[in-house]
């Protein structure tokens, strides 16, 4: 399945990345997977993505949780709790 992954403010600023679109694994069902697939990345990827840091994350433009289902050419966003206009 693939999806567009986009990152927004010091997330965006962190890993250096506004968007990009990955094929995902077929384990790689939920957006919370989603996270933990790009923190296996390492380096600051596992720093800005890391369980302890507060991150939001929407699906297809809809704040979620990490237990909410990707689907085939959907878009997850992350992002800090507060970004500024």
């Amino acid at each position: 399945m693939k999806v567009t992954l986009r990152y927004f403010a010091a997330l965006r600023e962190a890993v250096g990345v506004g968007q990009e679109t990955l094929e995902l694994p077929a384990d790689v069902g939920t957006v919370g997977a989603v996270r933990e697939l790009l923190r296996a990345r390492g380096g600051v990827w596992a720093e800005a993505l890391a369980p302890e840091k507060a991150v939001r994350m929407a699906c297809n433009q809809v704040m979620c949780s990490p237990e909410t289902a990707v689907v085939d050419g959907g878009e997850v966003a992350f992002f800090p709790p507060v970004t500024g206009g």
